[in-house]
Formats: C-alpha cells, sequence, structure tokens
C-alpha cells in the first residue's frame, strides 16, 4: 500500500478526495495538475437547525378591587382618637341647686346670713374653758344689742348663742360664789361641759346648714 504522498502510487480518479490538498501538502494530484475538488460541505445536523422563539405568554388580566369604605368625619365632631387623652376636657359635674331654707333642706354655710359672725362667736365658746371664761366673755358682748339676721336659720343659731352664753355667765357667777362652801368647783365643771356640748353641737348643725329646733332650750 502506498503512502499519502507517495509519487509512484497510482492515480486516481478526478473525484478521488486529496488529503494532504487541505492541509497545504503537495501531493501527487496536485504535482500532477490536476485541478482542487472543493470537499462537499457537510449536511446540516438536526441539532443544528433553527427553531423559531415560541411566544411569550399573554399576562394575566389585573383584577381591580374596590377599596374599602372609609368612616366619614365632620369637622364639628370629631372623633376622640384625633386629639392625646391629655388634651381632652373631662365633663365637670353640675352645681347643685339652690336651696330653699325655708323646707329645711341642707344647704352650704356660705349662702347663710352672717355665717362667718355665727362661726366666730361658737368658736369663742369651746375656748371659754382654755381662756378661763375670757373669750366667752367677748363673744357674749359680741351678740349683746345686735339684732337677730333676717334668716330662719341664722336666726335661731344667733339666738341660742345669747342664751347660751347669758345662762353661762349667770351659772359662772353662781360658782365662783359657791367655792367658798366647797360647791363652786363642781358647779364650775359642769358649766364646763354644758358650755362645751352646746357649742359644739351648734356647729355640727351650722355646718349642715340645718337650724336649732328649740334654741330656747336649756338642755343640749
Amino acid at each position: 500500500m502506498a503512502e499519502p504522498g507517495d509519487p509512484n502510487a497510482p492515480e486516481t480518479p478526478e473525484t478521488e478526495v486529496d488529503h494532504d490538498a487541505g492541509v497545504g501538502f503537495s501531493s501527487a494530484a496536485s504535482l500532477a495538475g490536476r485541478p482542487r475538488v472543493p470537499p462537499t460541505p457537510e449536511p446540516l445536523l438536526p441539532d443544528s437547525v433553527e427553531v423559531a422563539p415560541e411566544p411569550a405568554p399573554e399576562p394575566a388580566p389585573v383584577i381591580e378591587r374596590p377599596d374599602p369604605p372609609v368612616a366619614q368625619t365632620t369637622p364639628e365632631t370629631p372623633t376622640e382618637a384625633a386629639a392625646p387623652a391629655w388634651a381632652r376636657e373631662t365633663p365637670r359635674p353640675a352645681a347643685p341647686p339652690p336651696v330653699d331654707f325655708g323646707t329645711g333642706r341642707r344647704s352650704a354655710p356660705a349662702e347663710l346670713e352672717g355665717a362667718t359672725g355665727l362661726f366666730t362667736v361658737y368658736a369663742l365658746i369651746l375656748f371659754a374653758v382654755p381662756t378661763l371664761g375670757v373669750s366667752a366673755l367677748i363673744a357674749l358682748l359680741a351678740v349683746t344689742g345686735r339684732p337677730a339676721p333676717a334668716s330662719e336659720i341664722a336666726a335661731s343659731h344667733f339666738l341660742f348663742q345669747q342664751r347660751t352664753l347669758w345662762a353661762g355667765a349667770a351659772v359662772a357667777l353662781l360658782g365662783g360664789i359657791l367655792i367658798a362652801v366647797g360647791l363652786g368647783v363642781f358647779v364650775l365643771f359642769v358649766l364646763a361641759l354644758w358650755l362645751i356640748l352646746r357649742g359644739a353641737g351648734g356647729v355640727l348643725k351650722l355646718r349642715e346648714g340645718q337650724p336649732i329646733a328649740k334654741p330656747r332650750t336649756w338642755l343640749l
């Protein structure tokens, strides 16, 4: 068998492919002046066949949902959430209705005529024992010669104070005389208790806005 490029090789037909001519070697066919036959192109492989791209899928339609209803508030009536808790106004309790003194119902002491003077006289009566009767003497001078208040409740307390102070002054004078026979200390002790109880009872009634039921009585 002859090697490729051997000059002694037998001549090949024109249709024989010269393998050495494709790589630049001089073959026997090229030296003999034969025309070069171009190689037959190979058929395209199935993998090389161009495939048309598939069309892109159409986008899904967008379904619009209605917005939820929004609560409407008028400017005249804003909601409580619009203002913080510290800025909201706390409703104040309504003031109590005025009290008719003629019905005997409770009332504030400031509504009584001359309530300040009545409280002052009661305080002087209560301090009669610690001051050895000096404050009671001042209270007696304060209620003597004064007209009674026009209010029914204030007038009852005024009369009650007058009788308490005049009776206390008389009993205190009697107790001072009875000291000589040994009974004065007992009389003055009972008088001190009587003044304290009547003064405290009058203050409580005046604070409640109630009149003295029996201002002329000598009892408590």
